[in-house]
């Protein structure tokens, strides 16, 4: 059964029927999916939660399956001017993501296709056809500068829809061509099939990659990312990115209090073991329809740790789940916030993880356009 709220609803926050401010926790389970539910996005004019009417009908309910959609975007690199990253561009082949990470501070964008960022973010996943030929035409217009293009900072490029559709090695592939330096980011053993591209474009000072590992616990690891590789498969991959001369850095983004706090040092002392180089963390960001979305999953899965870890996350944003104020939003503040930082400080110092790896820029070269009938009168 489906349950319809107005806006006059709405404006108390979703779920959220006790006191406490903690929604009670819901026994429902989807196979393979972070989200528990299809909670409806902010611009939406009604609030659709869907509700159990003691007929077993949620019971009954067919394993979600994944639907692809086709996007044409007009431009495939995007720009930002945010002084709290390293990067001032960057380029998204997908919209959404199977991986299904429960904590994505990507799903909120789901809602400007008016999508769920809950379970619609999994289970729609838009497809950016043409993007290398879009990035060709983007590289070679008068007056680009290169600088280095960041992928897979919203949502991962090698999720599992890059298997059939390689939006991603067309890409790749054209960065090389024109010696263009990019960095990337996933948690997608994946990697590995570009690295008969990615190695030479290191050997050049033109690519690195970065892997996320969030936790070394499988059980975790399967709650928190259903469709994400193993750790053990991660640490693996920045094994053989590393043997193959590939600059490899390992974040432990995002760090969940209570949840995988505890496991800073252990992460950082295993990818450093594999080969990885650098290393970065981010605190859990909850973002607008995140905040109810991740809370929901949090008390359904460790209800015992549920409002203490909430209180942490409210104790670094001054007293709310979320602060978008540039300089404190990726790292918080406060004693918890200051506590985890220097943690991850102390420990990439005695590990020896050196700083940022700086890619080429002087060996650009615009790619040339496709030759045109009459071009030569």
């Amino acid at each position: 059964m489906i349950r319809a709220a107005t806006n006059v609803e709405k404006a108390s926050p979703i779920g959220f029927p006790d006191p406490s401010g903690v929604p009670l926790a819901s026994d429902k389970r989807w196979h393979g999916r972070g989200a528990l539910s299809k909670r409806s996005g902010r611009f939406e004019k009604e609030t659709r939660e869907e509700a159990d009417d003691g007929w077993g009908s949620l019971e009954s309910l067919e394993a979600l399956k994944t639907n692809f959609h086709v996007e044409k975007p007009r431009t495939i690199i995007t720009r930002n001017d945010s002084p709290d990253i390293s990067f001032d561009r960057s380029i998204n082949p997908y919209r959404g993501c199977e991986h299904g990470c429960v904590y994505c501070y990507a799903r909120p964008t789901h809602a400007f296709m008016g999508f769920s960022p809950g379970l619609d973010f999994e289970t729609e996943i838009f497809v950016k056809e043409g993007a290398a030929q879009l990035l060709e035409r983007e590289l070679s217009a008068p007056g680009y500068a290169p600088k280095t293009i960041a992928i897979g900072t919203n949502t991962d490029p090698y999720q599992p829809v890059e298997k059939s559709h390689r939006i991603m090695r067309s890409i790749l592939e054209t960065l090389a061509r024109a010696n263009h330096p990019v960095g990337v980011v996933t948690k997608s053993a994946l990697v590995l099939r570009d690295l008969d591209l990615l190695a030479p474009m290191a050997a050049k000072g033109l690519a690195k990659v970065a892997i996320s590992v969030t936790t070394l616990d499988r059980r975790l690891a399967r709650l928190m990312e259903p469709r994400a590789a193993t750790p053990d498969l991660r640490l693996e991959t920045i094994e053989k990115l590393s043997k193959a001369g590939v600059p490899t850095a390992v974040m432990t983004a995002p760090i969940i209090p209570s949840i995988n706090d505890d496991e800073i040092e252990k992460i950082l002392t295993r990818a450093h073991a594999a080969g990885a180089r650098e290393a970065g963390y981010v605190l859990l960001r909850l973002p607008l329809e995140l905040r109810d979305l991740f809370t929901e999953w949090l008390v359904a899965n460790f209800p015992d740790r549920a409002r203490r870890a909430l209180a942490l996350m409210r104790s670094t944003r001054d007293g709310k789940l979320y602060e978008s104020a540039f300089g404190s939003r990726m790292k918080g503040e406060g004693p918890y916030a200051w506590m985890i930082g220097r943690r991850f400080e102390v420990a990439a110092a005695r590990l020896g993880f050196a700083h940022k790896t700086k890619l080429r820029t002087d060996l650009f070269e615009p790619p040339r356009p496709a030759p045109r009938q009459l071009s030569l009168f």
